[in-house]
């Protein structure tokens, strides 16, 4: 790969979450109360997801693939936890979900920068793509059930 597409990697694998959750904040004060919710949402969803991925990767460790394959990674920081599901793409579904629940078009942005997240991932060499689609899974899973709770009584 050429030192472009190092960057790029690196940045989508390690700080393109921030900028979602940045998002969050951006969100928090526009329009109101259907935003509020919606960051309510979107954090009591990634809370939540991100207990479970935890519990899942101490449980159950899984080797990284530079750990098995002795190539190098493209992310600021190694990881030493295990691999599935990947923590990354379960928060970025979790907040991407959620924000598609309330609001369609921000959705969409948020879903392919989840996407994005993801793929980069893989292709840092720190996850396999079945750690990428459990965390899609998982995130969006716990979004939807977050969805059905409503925080609505908490923020009159």
């Amino acid at each position: 790969m050429n030192q472009m597409e190092d960057i790029l990697i690196e940045f989508f694998a390690t700080f393109l979450i921030w900028f979602l959750f940045a998002g969050l904040i951006i969100l928090w004060f526009i329009d109101g109360k259907i935003k509020k919710e919606q960051v309510v949402h979107a954090l009591a969803a990634c809370a939540v997801a991100w207990i479970i991925a935890f519990l899942i990767k101490r449980f159950f460790p899984t080797l990284r693939p530079f750990v098995t394959n002795g190539k190098e990674i493209e992310v600021m920081l190694r990881p030493t936890d295990g691999a599935f599901p990947s923590e990354h793409t379960t928060l970025a579904f979790a907040l991407a979900t959620t924000i598609f629940m309330h609001d369609k078009k921000i959705g969409w942005v948020y879903l392919i920068a989840a996407v994005a997240i993801g793929i980069s991932r893989v292709l840092a060499n720190v996850h396999y793509p079945v750690d990428i689609v459990g965390g899609a899974f998982l995130g969006t899973i716990v979004a939807v059930v977050i969805e059905k709770v409503h925080f609505r009584k908490f923020l009159s």
